[in-house]
C-alpha cells in the first residue's frame, strides 16, 4: 500500500545509449538512478518514490513516456521543472507534471505503446550516425521487408519473439499496427541519404520482442527466413531456433499513450 498521499505524472524522455536501461543497476548509469539523484538534490531528502512506464532495455532512447513520483506533501512540481531539467543535463527531460489521483496506477493506465526502429541499407553510412540507426548490410527486398510486419499484426503468441523468463507464463500480444516506412527525422552530412523505421503499435511488449522482430523482418528481406517460416513462428512457438535480437540503438520508444 502507497503511504505517500500525493501522486504526479509526468511526461519524460531521454537519450539511450548514455544509459544502460531505465532499472536502477549498481554501479551503472541508469534512467531511473539518475533521475532519483536529480530528485533527491533538487528536493533535499530522499522521501519520494518513483515509477515508470517502461522499462526500456540498455541504449534504447525514449521520445514519449511516463514517470509516476509520490510524495508525501503537495509540491509545486512544475515550478521545479527547469531546476529538474538542468540537473539532469539535457540526457533525460521532463516535459511536463500533472497532480494525479492517489490510486491513479501508471501501469494498468497504459493503453498502446508505439515503437520505432531506425535502420539504412545505404553505404554511405558516417559512423556518427550510428548513435541513432543501424547500418544493414547486404541487399534488402523492402517489400519482402514489408509484407513481414502484416505477419505480427492481430494477437499472437510472441514467445519466439522474446526473451523468454522463467517467471512468465503469458506471451499473448496484441499487435495494432505495424509497418516500414521512410523516414526524414535524421539529415544532414553524417546521415545516408535513404533511412527507414519499422513502426509497431501494440497493447505491450515482451522482453527484446520489438528488437528481435526487427532482425526476424531483415532475415526475411535478405531470403534467410520465408514469410511461412515466420508465420509458423506464431502458431508454434515452442522448439524454435532463436533468432538474436537487433542492436538496441536503432530502438526509440515513440509514443506512450495513457488513459488518465
Amino acid at each position: 500500500m502507497q503511504s505517500r498521499s500525493f501522486t504526479f505524472l509526468f511526461s519524460i524522455s531521454y537519450f539511450g545509449a548514455r544509459f544502460k536501461g531505465w532499472a536502477v543497476q549498481p554501479g551503472q548509469p541508469t534512467v531511473q538512478g539518475k533521475l532519483e539523484k536529480v530528485l533527491r538534490f533538487v528536493f533535499g531528502h530522499e522521501d519520494f518514490q518513483i515509477l515508470g512506464s517502461s522499462r526500456t532495455d540498455a541504449g534504447v532512447s525514449c521520445r514519449s513516456g511516463f514517470v509516476q513520483i509520490f510524495l508525501r506533501e503537495k509540491v509545486d512540481l512544475e515550478g521545479l521543472l527547469p531546476d529538474f531539467n538542468l540537473h539532469l543535463g539535457g540526457e533525460i527531460r521532463l516535459d511536463s507534471v500533472q497532480e494525479v489521483p492517489r490510486e491513479f496506477n501508471l501501469i494498468q493506465a497504459v493503453k498502446r505503446k508505439t515503437y520505432r526502429y531506425y535502420f539504412s541499407n545505404s553505404d554511405d553510412f558516417h559512423p556518427f550516425a550510428s548513435a541513432y540507426l543501424v547500418r544493414i548490410p547486404g541487399k534488402l527486398d523492402l517489400e519482402k521487408l514489408k509484407e513481414a510486419t502484416q505477419l505480427f499484426v492481430g494477437l499472437h503468441d510472441f514467445k519466439a519473439f522474446c526473451t523468454p523468463s522463467p517467471n512468465k507464463t503469458d506471451y499473448f500480444r496484441e499487435i495494432f499496427s505495424a509497418g516500414i516506412y521512410p523516414s526524414n527525422e535524421f539529415q544532414g552530412q553524417y546521415f545516408p541519404k535513404e533511412i527507414f523505421y519499422f513502426e509497431v503499435t501494440g497493447n505491450g511488449f515482451l522482453h527484446h520482442q520489438v528488437r528481435i522482430m526487427m532482425n526476424a523482418i531483415w532475415k526475411a528481406g535478405r531470403g534467410e527466413i520465408t514469410l511461412e517460416q515466420l508465420s509458423q513462428r506464431l502458431k508454434n512457438p515452442e522448439g524454435c531456433e532463436k533468432i538474436a535480437p537487433a542492436p538496441a540503438n536503432g530502438l526509440v520508444l515513440w509514443e506512450t499513450v495513457l488513459e488518465v
